[in-house]
């Protein structure tokens, strides 16, 4: 929102979607996020990587935000570290990228309706590698 921190993409987005998630309410402020992956190496600063602050916000990962005005940037969770998972409304054209499904949909707020033909997800997708020991609710 402040232009403090800029980063580009190395590659395309893959895995887009939407969450529903109780913590990407909290954090974003709405009823749910839309999110998309890149490779780690692939998301990288071209300015303000020092406003950059971080919280734990699951069992299993950590959310980065702008410092100066508090803009969600991305999610990085331990199951998956060769990705991050970045907010699709924080690129100059988040149009661009389409999401494709709905997670955590058991977890929408009850007055959000939706009828976009996407696949919804009750929790994680069955294909989320590698929750084990991890508690996908918090």
């Amino acid at each position: 929102m402040c232009g403090a921190v800029r980063y580009r993409l190395e590659s395309d987005p893959f895995d887009a979607g939407w969450c529903h998630c109780r913590t990407c309410q909290l954090t974003s402020g709405s009823p749910a996020t839309v999110f998309a992956s890149v490779p780690h190496d692939h998301f990288v600063f071209t300015e303000g990587e020092a406003d950059v602050s971080q919280v734990k916000s699951s069992g299993f990962g950590h959310r980065a935000f702008c410092g100066k005005c508090g803009t969600p940037l991305y999610m990085k969770v331990d199951h998956q570290p060769e990705t991050v998972d970045f907010s699709v409304v924080t690129l100059d054209e988040p149009g661009r990228v389409r999401p494709g499904f709905h997670i955590f949909w058991s977890s929408r707020v009850p007055w959000l309706e939706l009828d976009d033909g996407l696949s919804k997800f009750d929790k994680f997708r069955s294909d989320t590698r590698s929750l084990e020991g991890t508690d996908p609710a918090a």
